[in-house]
């Protein structure tokens, strides 16, 4: 799943049609547009019954070597990924991963990406960012029946998700941590849990910022545990307190809603902002992106392999 603000998720949804549809004018001659999917679009949280999420595989080259570890190996903390400000970027989260696109760094699916995936991407010199979904249940995913039916909230607007109880820190603990353990063991370098701030949404429980943030700082720790870099999603009202926890950022639509500068305090660190906006062409907001040192491109709200960067 992914939408900055499931409150906006629906409005989002509508301006798919302004977002996307236009991507045929709007798709750069340059190698960062990327090659367009093969595999039909198909968006984190309405899954195709039919298909093996675990067993998928893509083209993948040999395994990485630049850093001196595969997949499984924890890396010790002053090793840890730390991306800096600028750093381009490709989030893909729909459709067969196009290894195509000349950027650094990529942020795919944690369950949907093999190790083979991973490893590919490494061969061709990239970082690769773990996406999972931290803060609502998926009926999708392989674990789905490890979550408690207690934890399970309101309907989050996305087809298959419930908001979970984030206060439950003793059950929620060690089910993060199998999820951050299965990025580590396909050898990611980072992880990227979405929905990070359900206390601002209607969950189904009375979910308070203190809550927010010990649930956040779990995250937290459990990536950094394992050797793998960490990144908050959208909650800006606590990037004051969280910045100093996570390794970089990641927003969606901060231009659209007129909230870039708040990421300001991960630029200051020395830590990359990667940034994202759906409705807004790049002229709209790049120039105050680059000003900011934010890592800015627009994209698909599914999430395919298209981009336009700044």
């Amino acid at each position: 799943m992914t939408g900055r603000r499931v409150g906006t998720g629906l409005l989002a949804l509508a301006l798919l049609g302004l977002a996307g549809c236009s991507g045929g004018n709007d798709r750069p001659d340059t190698e960062e547009s990327g090659t367009p999917s093969s595999a039909s679009p198909r968006r984190t949280g309405t899954p195709d019954p039919d298909e093996e999420k675990e067993g998928r595989t893509d083209p993948s080259g040999p395994s990485e070597s630049a850093d001196s570890h595969g997949p499984g190996t924890n890396r010790p903390a002053s090793r840890r990924w730390r991306p800096r400000p600028g750093t381009r970027w490709q989030w893909q989260l729909d459709g067969r991963v196009d290894m195509s696109v000349d950027v650094p760094v990529y942020d795919i699916d944690g369950f949907e990406n093999s190790a083979k995936t991973v490893a590919g991407l490494h061969a061709r010199g990239r970082k690769v960012i773990c996406y999972i979904n931290a803060g609502a249940w998926e009926k999708f995913r392989p674990d789905q029946a490890d979550f408690p039916k207690e934890l399970l909230g309101e309907n989050n607007g996305w087809a298959g998700e419930r908001w979970l109880d984030i206060r439950r820190l003793d059950v929620l603990r060690p089910l993060m941590a199998a999820r951050i353990e299965m990025c580590r063991k396909k050898g990611f370098d980072a992880v990227e849990p979405d929905l990070t701030e359900g206390y601002r949404n209607t969950t189904g429980f009375p979910l308070t910022a203190a809550h927010q943030l010990d649930f956040n700082r779990m995250l937290a720790k459990l990536a950094h545990d394992r050797g793998l870099a960490v990144g908050l999603k959208n909650d800006l009202d606590q990037i004051p307190e969280l910045v100093g926890d996570f390794d970089f950022a990641v927003n969606e639509e901060c231009a659209q809603f007129g909230e870039c500068d708040r990421l300001a305090p991960f630029v200051r660190r020395g830590k990359a902002v990667f940034h994202v906006e759906y409705a807004l062409a790049p002229d709209a907001f790049c120039r105050d992106a680059k000003r900011l040192g934010l890592s800015s491109m627009r994209k698909r709200l599914d999430l395919d392999s298209w981009r336009k960067p700044c």
